[in-house]
């Protein structure tokens, strides 16, 4: 295909392009923008600015635009539109047979497509065919002479066809016939021809005028300096012209971030990357070659690896608590420290990592007796055997619970040992997790550890001190310092290094890093099979950012630690409460002497809240001694101040009669008073 010169809009560009001659070069040259040149298509952003290079590489149809000529409107309609269309015929005539080839291609699908008469008649060799007669163009053929001539099929008025070979040089008057074949909008768009063409509705109660049809494509091409493929549709209202000649050397650059750059094949390594988009601020990362990754740059990169890293945190007693990623070839040694609880439960934590775990008390503990908690004196040392689960005493307000303990073995001297060894079962106490005891961790292992080693055989967390240096480092910020280990990451690492510097390698982590490379053609910074022995950085300075993320996405979740159970002593000092006005009322029974108060109950006592429905449940109520007169005026009801009863005077005035009774209705209120308490 020859170049489309001049400049043109996307959509006319698109719409006479041949398909079989991408991929195109366009340069954008004008248009309509909106939000900075940004579109925003079906969720994909394009951005087309004045100047851009796009590499069109495939063409997708999405619909077809139908565009009214008369009432100039225009609306889409989908590619499977049922719909049939009518070709509207060309009023112009056409002077020659070569016209009318070189105008309308002709091809397979134009076999009874196209069909003409002439205004006059036509003599062809010893055949005449009189004027008006309609001929239906089929193929363009060559003679034995090399003269090309077109097959035609006449069409009588018995409707009997017969064929006529027309040579190209024929001059006349031709006339394009009326076609009422119907055609599908998916052969319009797929035709040459007939893309060209106006039609009309077959529907003849329908009228309306002639409609243009012009394809809607979903363009994919590479743009210079963007990322991968990017998709748009043709009707951006964009002017472009063909470049596709002048811009042949032109290499597109596609931009690959780490986690691409890490899905390479291993062939592709080692290669030299440019640095594209640099990380303008990485939350992540503190270390000292972050620096060097900045726009333009140039790096060597080795490999791409799994790598195990350790994350360890330095104490909070420093100025700026630090926190860094350990390579597992980190050439250091630690020692191993003694780990700090601060309560039973964090004892069994450790222990079910590490089983055999020795303890000593630093702080004396008084036990509490109701909870059977035993006391702890500092120094005491025990040895951690199992977890037991027992059901706690049954209370009168309560049923039994279960309560999860620690069964540890005080540790006594080698002497008493081997004196009581048939009594070590007597040195077994059991802790309840909820025990807010001190301990610290005994350790009898005196043995410098790798950080390999450390990984393998132990668990984590994990408190150390760095006791000697990783030698291949120039400076190792780990020298003499206290660490806590608290776990192991496997991540994706790309390592690189400067091209300065080639031996002298680090790893890019893939998921915690942003950076954007392209590959380039520069030679590698050493002679050819010399590549130099790596020196590898291995620690990597991270942020408490980083630190809190490797939290959150941590597998293992702790289960909560237990809460302790109700304390007893709330439940022996609401019995004594209850209990008070039991014992009242007994001392004023045994002193009916006593005066009675005659202040108002209301103002001094209140009413006893009522019995809980444990106590009350299937109880009848207790029987009530009959009383003399003497006791029921002497002792007045403490605890209900009945609203039929008025205030009276209690001495009464000993009547003549012979029977000192006490009135029915008197006795009748005690009683009432007596029961409801």
């Amino acid at each position: 295909m020859e170049d489309i010169d001049g400049v043109l809009a996307l959509r006319d560009y698109i719409k006479h392009v041949d398909h079989s001659s991408l991929p195109r070069i366009l340069q954008v040259c004008s248009g309509v923008y909106f939000q900075g040149s940004v579109y925003e298509i079906s969720g994909s952003e394009v951005c087309l600015s004045t100047g851009d290079l796009v590499k069109i590489t495939s063409l997708k149809l999405l619909a077809v635009s139908c565009e009214d000529i008369i009432n100039n409107t225009s609306f889409e309609l989908p590619i499977n539109h049922s719909g049939l269309f009518t070709l509207v015929r060309e009023e112009l005539p056409y002077s020659t047979i070569e016209e009318i080839v070189g105008l309308l291609p002709v091809g397979v699908d134009a076999i009874g497509s196209f069909s003409f008469f002439s205004k006059n008649d036509l003599i062809i060799e010893n055949l005449t065919v009189p004027a008006g007669t309609e001929m239906n163009l089929l193929t363009v053929e060559l003679n034995k002479d090399g003269e090309r001539f077109v097959r035609c099929q006449l069409m009588g008025q018995q409707e009997v066809a017969a064929e006529v070979h027309i040579p190209f040089s024929c001059h006349g008057e031709f006339y394009e016939c009326q076609n009422d074949r119907g055609y599908s909008l998916y052969e319009i768009m797929y035709s040459a021809r007939l893309r060209t063409r106006r039609f009309s509705k077959t529907n003849p109660d329908t009228c309306g005028s002639p409609l243009f049809f012009s394809p809607v494509y979903e363009i994919q091409g590479i743009m210079h300096m963007r990322k991968n493929i990017v998709t748009f549709p043709s009707t951006l209202e964009v002017d472009v012209t063909d470049v596709t000649e002048q811009c042949k050397h032109i290499t597109f650059v596609t931009p690959l971030s780490l986690a691409e750059v890490a899905v390479q094949p291993n062939e592709a390594f080692p290669t030299m990357a440019e640095i594209l988009e640099g990380p303008m601020a990485n939350p992540f990362l503190c270390c000292s070659w972050l620096k060097e990754l900045q726009k333009n740059k140039h790096l060597v990169l080795h490999n791409c690896n799994k790598t195990r890293m350790v994350l360890a945190c330095a104490p909070k007693g420093r100025k700026t608590q630090q926190y860094f990623l350990l390579s597992q070839s980190y050439g250091g040694q630690v020692r191993r420290r003694a780990r700090e609880f601060s309560s039973v439960y964090e004892v069994y934590m450790a222990f079910s990592l590490s089983p055999g775990l020795r303890v000593s008390v630093t702080r004396h503990f008084e036990g509490i007796e109701e909870e059977g908690v035993p006391a702890l004196s500092a120094g005491e040392q025990l040895e951690v055997l199992r977890l037991q689960t027992a059901n706690a005493s049954e209370t009168e307000l309560g049923a039994p619970g279960s309560v999860e303990s620690l069964i540890c073995k005080r540790i006594e001297d080698e002497d008493e040992d081997d004196d009581e060894g048939c009594e070590s079962s007597e040195n077994e106490i059991c802790l309840p997790l909820f025990t807010p005891a001190n301990f610290v961790e005994i350790l009898l292992d005196k043995k410098k550890y790798g950080l390999t080693e450390l990984v393998k055989n132990v668990s984590f967390p994990l408190d150390v001190k760095v006791v000697s240096h990783d030698k291949t480092l120039e400076k190792d910020p780990l020298g003499g310092l206290i660490l806590r280990l608290e776990g192991v990451l496997e991540e994706t690492t790309v390592l690189a290094s400067l091209p300065e510097t080639p031996d002298k390698c680090f790893e890019l982590p893939v998921p915690w890093l942003q950076l954007s490379l392209s590959f380039i053609s520069d030679p590698l910074p050493w002679p050819d099979s010399k590549s130099p022995e790596v020196q590898l950085q291995t620690v990597t300075e991270v942020t408490e950012h980083f630190y809190h993320e490797y939290k959150l996405t941590e597998k293992t979740v702790a289960p909560p630690p237990p809460r302790p159970p109700k304390r007893k002593t709330v439940t022996l000092q609401s019995q004594k409460v209850c209990a008070k006005p039991k014992e009242a009322t007994l001392h004023i029974k045994s002193s009916p002497t006593v005066k009675p108060d005659h202040s108002p109950l209301g103002q001094t006592k209140r009413r006893p809240p009522p019995p809980t429905p444990n106590e009350t449940e299937d109880v009848p109520p207790p029987l009530v001694p009959r009383k003399s007169i003497s006791e029921s005026i002497a002792i007045p009801n403490m605890y209900v101040k009945s609203p039929r009863q008025k205030p009276r005077n209690t001495e009464r005035k000993t009547s003549g009669s012979d029977h000192d009774y006490e009135p029915v209705e008197d006795l009748l209120t005690t009683l009432d008073h007596i029961m409801f308490y």
